[in-house]
């Protein structure tokens, strides 16, 4: 199913029916401010390994990412945030980054690696938004690439995704075009952010805190 959604107002009857389908432990491919991604609900744990199967990537090797609408929702599953860290966040949050962050008991045991890290995301985009609103706690997210096995090519055009994924996922969401550059990747677990990947995010940021100064 292929399913056209507004990006600045999405229809909530739309976004019913993706929450139903990630309840019934559907995939989904969706928007970010990024890349397009695969999507399901974090608390289906077969729906969790779906995904590495569609990228044929061995899951023990598979990145995810925790999506939510705000910070408050995703740090329910996450150590207690260093202030310095949390405002670096507020900052630039809701943007194109990845912050990796130590995670605590709540996380869903089909998100625990052997670092106990996961990566949080609150993407500008308002259909991400909506669907984790509705669905009451952050969706888990992987994003697609070309192929997984040779290169880091991301597709842009959600009726090519369609094409691609049809026979494979329960829905895609024609949010627009896409991007065709990941989030940029910081490393917030210790007492100074690290970056990790240079992406879509500017990194200027980081460049205050070698500085010393306050953000």
């Amino acid at each position: 199913m292929l399913l056209k959604i507004h990006p600045e107002d999405p229809p909530q009857r739309q976004i019913n029916k993706i929450v139903e389908i990630l309840n019934g432990g559907g995939i989904v491919i969706i928007p970010t401010d990024s890349v397009y991604a695969f999507a399901a609900n974090p608390f289906n744990k077969s729906a969790v390994e779906k995904i590495s199967r569609i990228k044929k990537i061995d899951f023990n090797k598979a990145t995810f990412s925790f999506l939510g609408s705000n910070l408050s929702i995703l740090s329910e599953y996450t150590k207690p945030i260093p202030n310095e860290i949390f405002r670096l966040m507020k900052s630039v949050l809701p943007g194109p980054y990845t912050f990796i962050l130590p995670i605590n008991n709540k996380i869903p045991k089909i998100l625990e690696n052997r670092r106990k890290t996961i990566g949080i995301r609150v993407p500008d985009n308002k259909i991400v938004h909506a669907i984790v609103d509705t669905i009451g706690h952050p969706i888990v997210s992987s994003s697609i690439r070309v192929n997984e096995q040779v290169g880091n090519e991301y597709i842009s055009d959600p009726e090519l995704i369609y094409e691609m994924y049809m026979d494979i996922v329960d829905a895609v969401i024609d949010g627009g075009p896409g991007g065709l550059i990941p989030s940029t990747v910081i490393d917030a677990t210790g007492e100074i952010p690290v970056l990790v990947r240079e992406g879509a995010g500017s990194i200027n940021f980081l460049d205050l805190l070698d500085e010393g100064e306050t953000i």
